[in-house]
């Protein structure tokens, strides 16, 4: 699909997937069974992974293994049924870098039609490495429950 520019011309899909190649935000897409099919370079730099090394794996690589049971459900019931509760929001969860340390993300996701439009080819996920504000948010949150609570050594 391409769309119009301000001069009236038209951004081919060569330009559109160099966009998406290198936008500072992560960008994963996975197929139907959660198998990662692009990785960009702000991906290896929230995770780790080089695409090379992930290409093909379950998103388990990136998944917290408390939280795989609960996400693949979520996951094989959208592609199911080419349904998301989450296309218009802002996700933010608690995932995974390659070398084992805990990292929050905050993403949003957007379904891949498949021809027939019924069922999806899989999901693209834009993310952001949003820790650092998750912990200032954390330690606002625990500031103001000590304040609220009387105690003013904050």
């Amino acid at each position: 699909m391409e769309a119009p520019d301000r001069e009236g011309q038209f951004v081919d899909d060569r330009c559109l997937a160099q966009l998406v190649r290198d936008l500072a935000d992560a960008v994963i897409i996975c197929d139907a069974r959660g198998d990662i099919v692009f990785w960009n370079e702000a991906a290896t730099a929230v995770f780790g992974w080089v695409a090379d090394d992930v290409m093909g794996k379950s998103l388990d690589v990136i998944i917290p293994q408390r939280l795989q049971g609960r996400h693949w459900k979520g996951y094989h019931e959208v592609m199911a049924t080419g349904h998301t509760e989450y296309g218009d929001r802002l996700l933010e969860v608690p995932a995974q870098h390659k070398d084992g340390h805990s990292i929050s993300i905050a993403f949003t996701v957007s379904l891949l039609a498949g021809p027939e439009k019924t069922k999806p080819l899989g999901i693209a996920a834009v993310i952001r490495d949003d820790t650092k504000r998750f912990q200032e948010r954390r330690e606002l949150k625990a500031q103001l429950a000590k304040l609220s609570s009387g105690d003013t050594s904050v």
